[in-house]
C-alpha cells in the first residue's frame, strides 16, 4: 500500500517529546536542550497540539543520521511505538497530517467551560477514548470526533456539546490559532523577555 493512502482505522504515527527521548535513549529535557540550546531540533515536523509538539514518527526515526554527532536509534522502541500505534502509517510532511486535536482543542471546539468535563465524559465513556497518549496527553483525530457528537449531544445532561463551526473549520483547515495552538513557554524561559 501506498504511503500516502489512509484507511480509516489508520492514522498516522507519531511521537511527543518523552516518545522522542525514548527513541534515542535520552532524558526528555535533552530533546528540548536540541530545540533551545544545540537548534539539532526544530518544529518544521511537528505538529503543536495543546501547546505541545508531536512531531512525525518518519522525521524522529532519521533525526540521528542529520546531527553533526550522530545518534543511535533505539530500535526495540520504535517497534513498541509503531506496534502500539498500529495500525498506522508513514507521513513525510506535516501538511500531510489529518486534523489532530487534544483537550485545549476540544474545550473550544465544544465551547466547554472547563476541560473537566471533557475529562470526565472521556472516563465515564460517554466521549471517546483518544487515538493516542503521547507523552501523557491524549490526542484525537478529528472527524471521528466530529462524528460523535450527534450522539454525544442526544444524551447530553447540562452541557450542550454544539460544535463552534467557525473552530471546526478552522482545525479542518489548519488555520486554527486558538487555545493549544502554540507552544507556551513554562518555568524560567516564561520570566525570559521573547526574542
Amino acid at each position: 500500500m501506498a504511503e500516502d493512502q489512509r484507511p480509516a482505522a489508520r492514522k498516522p504515527y507519531l511521537a511527543g517529546g518523552a516518545e522522542f527521548a525514548a527513541l534515542y535513549d535520552v532524558k526528555r529535557l535533552q530533546v528540548s536542550q536540541w530545540i533551545s540550546r544545540d537548534h539539532t531540533l526544530d518544529y518544521r515536523y511537528a505538529k503543536i497540539i495543546s501547546g505541545s509538539p508531536y512531531w512525525l514518527l518518519k522525521f524522529v526515526k532519521g533525526f540521528g543520521e542529520t546531527t553533526p554527532r550522530p545518534k543511535h536509534l533505539n530500535e526495540a522502541e520504535l517497534a513498541r511505538l509503531i506496534k502500539e500505534q498500529g495500525p498506522g502509517y508513514w507521513v513525510g510532511e506535516v501538511d500531510q497530517l489529518p486534523p489532530l486535536v487534544g483537550q485545549a482543542e476540544l474545550v473550544t471546539l465544544f465551547q466547554l467551560s472547563s476541560g473537566a468535563l471533557l475529562r470526565k465524559a472521556v472516563s465515564t465513556g460517554r466521549f471517546r477514548p483518544a487515538d493516542y497518549t503521547l507523552s501523557g496527553s491524549p490526542i484525537w483525530l478529528l472527524e471521528p470526533v466530529v462524528e460523535d457528537a450527534p450522539a454525544l449531544q442526544a444524551g447530553a445532561r447540562g452541557v450542550d456539546w454544539a460544535i463552534d463551526e467557525q473552530v471546526l473549520a478552522a482545525l479542518r483547515g489548519g488555520s486554527y490559532d486558538g487555545p493549544g495552538s502554540k507552544i507556551v513557554p513554562r518555568g524560567r524561559a516564561a520570566s525570559q523577555p521573547a526574542k
